[in-house]
């Protein structure tokens, strides 16, 4: 008489992500930093490979666009100044936008210009749009040199609140990681974004005080204004180097709006990264 074995059932291991929001690991990112320095070296390298001039574009973009905006905007159409030359006025507000037009920009297509990445090994998903707005302080310091030296054509030289500049600079660099998180995290699954990204700066431009002061606004416009924070950094940047007249508070509701922009842009980038490499 024979029996029939029955073997037991291979277990089945489901795998699903978490259904709530994981914190960020800040320690996990600090043992990834050799890697957060390498992303920032490469970007740096591949941006310059192969151009004939290299790392001279740091400096003929803002020289030329403070030329062209010096021309029109303040010989021709005869915009304001704040009382100091026009071609220092523009190339001071030209400095920290460039800055951060360029960390939103290469923050957004972080996903998916590193999808390999994403695919084969695990990484920190952070550390991808940090290493994108660091990369562009770089060319940031290069072209602050050239506007250093052209002060004194001008008879101008940084003043005493240039200590402040630093504070600038991270302020800047805050505000593009912090839209940047959003933005990166939509474009992994709609990659309009990227093509609507550079749209986007460019009307941020115009809506930011680069060629013109925030002098010529109407009081009613002041609090609606202080909610673009690139509008206190570049007052902030002209006080510092040529004093003009500090930003005043409502710098302090600009770093407000950019606080909660970033906890909530790390709060969605955080729960949707888990899909990132099965969509990219």
């Amino acid at each position: 008489m024979s029996e029939t074995i029955t073997k037991d059932p291979v277990p089945t291991i489901i795998i699903e992500p978490p259904k709530r929001w994981v914190p960020v690991n800040w320690r996990e990112i600090w043992e990834y930093r050799e890697l957060l320095y390498f992303f920032v070296w490469r970007d740096l390298k591949v941006r310059y490979k192969q151009t004939a001039i290299g790392v001279s574009w740091v400096v003929i973009k803002p020289f030329f666009s403070m030329v062209v905006f010096t021309l029109f905007f303040g010989n021709v159409l005869k915009v304001p100044s704040d009382g100091v030359p026009y071609a220092l006025f523009s190339f001071a507000g030209i400095l920290p936008w460039n800055l951060f037009a360029d960390g939103l920009g290469r923050s957004t297509g972080s996903m998916l210009e590193n999808a390999g990445i994403l695919t084969k090994v695990y990484i920190p998903r952070l550390i991808l749009p940090i290493a994108s707005v660091i990369s562009p302080v770089v060319d940031f310091f290069v072209a602050l040199v050239i506007f250093i030296l052209i002060m004194p054509l001008f008879h101008y030289v940084p003043t005493v609140n240039v200590v402040a500049v630093p504070l600038f600079i991270a302020f800047t660099v805050f505000t593009a990681l912090s839209l940047g998180l959003w933005l990166a995290s939509f474009a992994v699954k709609y990659r309009d974004i990227i093509h609507a990204v550079p749209f986007l700066i460019q009307i941020g431009f115009f809506v930011s005080p680069v060629i013109y002061p925030v002098t010529i606004l109407p009081p009613s416009m002041k609090f609606l204004y202080s909610l673009n924070p690139m509008a206190g950094i570049i007052d902030g940047f002209r006080w510092a180097f040529l004093g003009t007249a500090a930003p005043g508070p409502s710098i302090f509701i600009s770093l407000g709006v950019v606080i909660v922009m970033f906890i909530s842009g790390l709060f969605f980038f955080r729960s949707v990264e888990q899909y990132f490499a099965d969509i990219v």
